[in-house]
């Protein structure tokens, strides 16, 4: 069988061993770019605005997803936002029993449309509930490299 031809039957396929090389980048593109700028240099949560829509979408993104209009205007819409959904995770990636539960939840930003995903602190999972308001605390500027953990997790919040 050539390489060209068409596999029809399991039979057809074969196994090889070794090694095979990927490479590749990820890039944020433009608008992941400065939405994690803006949290790395200046621990701010930025939304990207439509003036057709008027809505604001966090992450901030280049075209509305509603009337494919292009997004030039991006606002700061600050660090609160209320529990959209949760989940209590009792297990670590590796499969392996956490010594505490740790507590994950659909953040939506205040006055946007979309929200962030992250780690919830300072609260038992018997406190936690949807519509929960909460608030992102950042790490120290020293400690922010560009990526969704420079907020350190997200706590209840009065306000």
């Amino acid at each position: 069988m050539t390489p060209l031809e068409k596999v029809t039957q399991v039979s057809q396929t074969k196994s090889l061993r070794g090694q095979i090389p990927v490479y590749g980048l990820y890039t944020f593109g433009i608008a992941g770019e400065r939405f994690f700028r803006e949290i790395k240099d200046n621990a701010r949560i930025m939304g990207s605005v439509c003036k057709k829509c008027e809505l604001t979408y966090v992450p901030g993104r280049l075209y509305c997803e509603r009337c494919l209009s292009q997004l030039e205007d991006w606002v700061d819409v600050g660090k609160h936002g209320e529990v959209h959904t949760y989940t209590i995770a009792s297990v670590d990636l590796d499969g392996s029993k956490v010594d505490e539960p740790v507590i994950l939840a659909m953040v939506r930003i205040d006055g946007a449309c979309g929200g962030l995903v992250h780690r919830l602190e300072g609260i038992t999972p018997d406190e936690v509930r949807i519509g929960l308001r909460v608030e992102a605390v950042f790490r120290n500027k020293a400690e922010r490299t560009g990526s969704i953990l420079d907020i350190k997790f997200f706590k209840p919040s009065s306000g």
